[in-house]
């Protein structure tokens, strides 16, 4: 039977490493937004309507820069061409969430991503709804998003800064997701093609234009994969 209160504590208990990451990183994102003359409610707006820690580092400089849409939306799909290969492995676990299924493939990022994989693995717990464990998840990552990106405007206007090397900490988050889904998972043979392809990628593509590319080849690669899983599966139960 759902339990309400066990569910949310479940959820807010294992959203706690993301908040160490996410306050830091967004009041990363805060300082620099308001370096640019953007103060906190462009911080909070951007937190709450975009959502895309990556995607709102780069979008500082394309705002400054005044680029156009077309290269705005070039820009978001290259950095953010990850997520095609997440939307395909969450297809079935996101399946049955009803009205909720708009707002958590919207808040579908990395290390909800990495969560929710984990309990899709692991048996859930009694008196844990997947559903409810999912939005409360969700919501609980994006607050600490939320409130990051707002300290850190508040800091930025506050304190002077030296702002080398801030931007790094989204590469050492991306890194420890990576570190973690490698130790707790069994099947790595997400990571070992992502490595390859991106390696084969940059040298066939250069630095400045292997990203595409390379999303490109990783979703075809995992969709063939996953399409021979299911096969496997049904070979299996029959």
């Amino acid at each position: 039977m759902y339990n309400r209160n066990e569910t949310i504590k479940k959820a807010l208990i294992d959203s706690l490493p993301v908040l160490a990451g996410y306050i830091v990183i967004g009041i990363g994102f805060g300082i620099i937004l308001q370096s640019h003359g953007y103060g906190i409610g462009w911080a909070v707006a951007m937190s709450v309507l975009v959502y895309a820690g990556s995607l709102q580092y780069v979008a500082i400089d394309l705002i400054s820069g005044g680029a156009s849409l077309i290269t705005t939306a070039v820009t978001a799909l290259m950095v953010n061409a990850r997520h095609l290969f997440y939307a395909i492995s969450m297809l079935k676990t996101y399946r049955d969430m009803g009205k909720a299924k708009a707002y958590l493939a919207f808040a579908l990022t990395d290390e909800v991503y990495s969560l929710v994989c984990t309990i899709d693995k692991d048996k859930v717990p009694d008196g844990v709804s997947k559903k409810a464990y999912c939005i409360f998840l969700s919501l609980f990552c994006q607050c600490y998003w939320v409130v990051g990106s707002a300290m850190g405007s508040l800091i930025g206007a506050a304190l002077p800064f030296e702002l080398v090397g801030i931007d790094f900490a989204m590469t050492a988050l991306f890194t420890a997701v990576l570190v973690e889904q490698w130790l707790s998972g069994e099947n790595r043979l997400s990571a070992v093609t992502g490595a390859i392809v991106s390696i084969l990628c940059l040298l066939a593509f250069g630095p400045d234009n292997f990203l595409i590319p390379t999303m490109v080849l990783i979703t075809i690669a995992l969709t063939v994969e996953k399409k021979f899983g299911l096969m496997r599966e049904e070979v299996h139960d029959v």
